[in-house]
């Protein structure tokens, strides 16, 4: 199942509510049979945290596959591929969490912290998709449940509620996450290069609107575009120039809910030469026009 299911790729984007910065999907609606239809991977503009009650099937992450049932859950980190297949002819029951991570964990810092210990924490934090029993990890599953119920009562306070346990439970994902490094200020190799690809990251993230030439972003981290490809690529799953076009369709995506622009003003706002290049990409990863995506009722793909 999960082989098939390489060959193409899909953008879904999730907008957070106004003034919430957690989505969750919950309820009957998400008792369904998942896959049913899709023989393709997809991936998100922010982290997922999916809880399973019951039921059977894969669940792919990247390249793995794993046999899903209840009491498990899964932590799939902002543009990291996946699926869930349920069993034929069965449903499953999922509950699942959304929200932007730096954007959660950026308010535990004041805007003078040292900038790449926060971005080495979000790092940590978006180091790989995880796949777990709850059984195993009793106090993390615990916390998302917790966080699912507090979004499902909608109690006085339950954003802040909701909010810190949130913030609890990334930590404990940074700490399941750590392997061997410790962050000081003389990092090992491994933290040098997770610095190196920040750096690429961050300047993409600022520069993404103007053109950029593989050549000047090595240069900016102080290495060969040679070493820059290879390392960047084998730290992001992905090519320096799919992760620069995958940052502006999602900027795109952004202007095209929250504006009236033209597209092609927003195709050129968001670092596209030419319209034809930005309708081209913009298909690729999010599977119709930015014309037909602008029309669509959420904007989001069932999961």
């Amino acid at each position: 199942m999960g082989k098939a299911k390489k060959s193409k790729i899909e953008f879904r984007y999730y907008k957070m509510p106004a003034e919430i910065p957690i989505l969750a999907l919950l309820g009957s609606e998400w008792i369904r049979t998942y896959g049913e239809g899709i023989d393709y991977l997809h991936f998100h503009n922010c982290m997922e945290i999916g809880y399973c009650y019951n039921g059977s099937g894969i669940l792919t992450i990247g390249e793995e596959d794993y046999r899903f049932s209840g009491g498990q859950f899964s932590i799939i980190p902002q543009n990291c591929p996946h699926t869930t297949t349920s069993d034929p002819g069965t449903k499953s029951k999922w509950e699942y969490l959304f929200f932007d991570t730096e954007e959660i964990l950026r308010e535990l810092y004041p805007p003078d912290v040292n900038e790449k210990k926060v971005q080495w924490i979000i790092n940590r934090v978006n180091a790989r998709g995880l796949f777990l029993e709850a059984a195993d990890y009793p106090v993390l599953a615990g916390k998302i449940r917790n966080m699912l119920d507090i979004m499902r009562q909608n109690d006085e306070f339950y954003i802040e509620e909701v909010k810190g346990v949130l913030i609890s439970f990334l930590a404990s994902i940074a700490r399941k996450n750590s392997g061997n490094n410790t962050y000081n200020s003389q990092e090992n190799l491994d933290g040098k290069n997770n610095i190196l690809v920040s750096d690429a990251l961050t300047y993409i993230r600022e520069h993404y609107m103007e053109p950029i030439r593989i050549e000047k972003v090595a240069g900016h981290c102080h290495i060969s575009e040679t070493h820059f490809r290879r390392l960047f690529s084998s730290c992001i799953n992905m090519a320096p120039l799919e992760y620069i076009n995958l940052v502006r369709i999602q900027n795109a995506c952004e202007m095209l809910r929250k504006t009236d622009a033209l597209v092609s003003d927003i195709a050129f706002r968001c670092g596209f030469s030419t319209l034809s290049t930005f309708n081209r990409n913009f298909k690729q990863v999010m599977g119709c026009s930015p014309y037909e995506w602008r029309k669509k009722p959420g904007n989001f793909e069932p999961h």
